[in-house]
């Protein structure tokens, strides 16, 4: 039951008891009950546009999530010819048939109360509503779905986590455009296998080794479902073969002082790898600088750092490690590029060729003075040479006294 409005608001932003906003002459009810939003009369234009538009789209929006709750669905392949049926009228009933609301424009042929759809694609996916004339009330409504049988999925199993267990995940490689569920099936030794869908992957699931160092193969059965068809893919593989570390972590390159051509990377093992110590990894490094493309590598046993020794003085550095298990499996990717530069000297005082000839030219000699012009007169120089003139001049006023 509706509450009845309150007295008009006499501020923006009054509250009152009841869930009623007012906006100049119009009460709309709040989802929450004792609130009352209030809009200056200027604004009441805007604001009742602005949620009639609001209203209307969630109303849309309702009936069109009511009406595919009611409809009953229908797949189909695409391609095919679709006939469908105007719920359980009579052969020869006159109907009359939407999509979505609006007239059928696809190539169709309607004949009585069933409507045939011809070649149908993705664009003929939609609400189809039947309607018996000449009442014109609605029979049936089909949410036709088309789309694509499943084919073979591609299967990857590896085992990063080892000796704990291992995963498989899954994927179509092409789209079916209807909902496909898979169903995953592995057995060793002939007894099937606990299999757990992995929480965060969609398309993954988690298998725990039964055994170490087995000689029994396992076996991986993905079968991908959809109302059009199903398809399978089967592998087999031995447990050394997917072992497979996840990259170093933490990789970092920091020049060493005072050493032009050297560089100290350190990395951790990767976090996902259970027992590093009864279960050691080795590792590859690979650096190059960013002026050359070619790569240089170092490996090494189960240390996690390594001094390059023969680093381009001053050049930029681009630096990765891989991991392996040290008796079985393959390398795993490679880390996260970092990127560093060797120790860079700062640069010294030199003295220039100018400095250099002022004190020479101010060292007492001698020698007599040169008559060539010098480009720079040192301030010593101009005072001793001013000092002279001045002597010589009183010399000559005395004598001529």
């Amino acid at each position: 039951m509706l509450q009845p409005p309150p007295p008009p608001c006499t501020q923006p932003g009054n509250v009152s008891g009841v869930g009623w906003a007012v906006t100049g002459g119009l009460s709309l009810q709040l989802a929450d009950p004792h609130l009352c939003l209030c809009v200056p009369p200027q604004m009441a234009n805007a604001v009742t546009s602005l949620c009639c538009v609001v209203l209307a789209a969630v109303v849309v929006v309702f009936a069109q999530k009511r009406s595919l709750q009611g409809a009953r669905v229908q797949y189909e392949r695409m391609g095919s010819d679709v006939t469908m049926q105007c719920g359980t009228l009579e052969a020869d009933a006159s109907v009359t048939w939407k999509v979505n609301g609006t007239d059928v424009k696809a190539q169709r042929v309607e004949q009585g109360s069933r409507l045939i759809l011809k070649q149908v694609d993705l664009s003929s996916s939609g609400l189809y509503s039947c309607f018996q004339d000449p009442g014109g009330e609605r029979r049936d409504q089909i949410n036709l779905r088309v789309g694509t049988p499943p084919k073979d999925p591609v299967v990857m199993c590896r085992s990063n986590t080892y000796p704990k267990g291992f995963y498989c995940s899954w994927h179509l490689q092409h789209l079916t455009y209807i909902p496909t569920e898979f169903e995953v099936q592995v057995k060793h030794n002939q007894r099937s296998l606990d299999v757990q869908r992995d929480p965060i992957h969609k398309n993954r699931c988690n298998v725990k080794f039964p055994e170490l160092f087995s000689t029994f193969k396992y076996r991986v059965n993905v079968t991908a479902i959809n109302a059009l068809g199903q398809a399978s893919t089967i592998i087999s593989f031995d447990e050394f073969n997917i072992v497979k570390p996840d990259p170093p972590e933490k990789v970092v390159a920091t020049p060493i002082p005072n050493n032009v051509r050297r560089l100290e990377v350190t990395w951790s093992s990767p976090s996902t790898w259970p027992d590093v110590e009864n279960f050691p990894l080795k590792y590859f490094l690979r650096y190059r600088p960013l002026i050359r493309e070619q790569w240089q590598h170092v490996e090494l046993s189960d240390s996690t750092s390594h001094t390059i020794t023969d680093a381009y003085a001053g050049k930029e550095y681009i630096i990765q490690v891989a991991a392996k298990d040290m008796e079985i499996g393959t390398w795993s990717d490679w880390s996260v590029a970092v990127h560093a530069t060797p120790w860079i000297d700062e640069p010294r005082q030199s003295t220039s060729t100018t400095e250099a000839e002022v004190v020479i030219e101010t060292t007492p000699s001698a020698a007599p003075p040169s008559a060539k012009p010098q480009l720079s007169v040192p301030v010593d120089s101009c005072c001793t040479l001013a000092g002279s003139s001045l002597l010589l001049l009183a010399s000559t006023l005395l004598s001529v006294v």
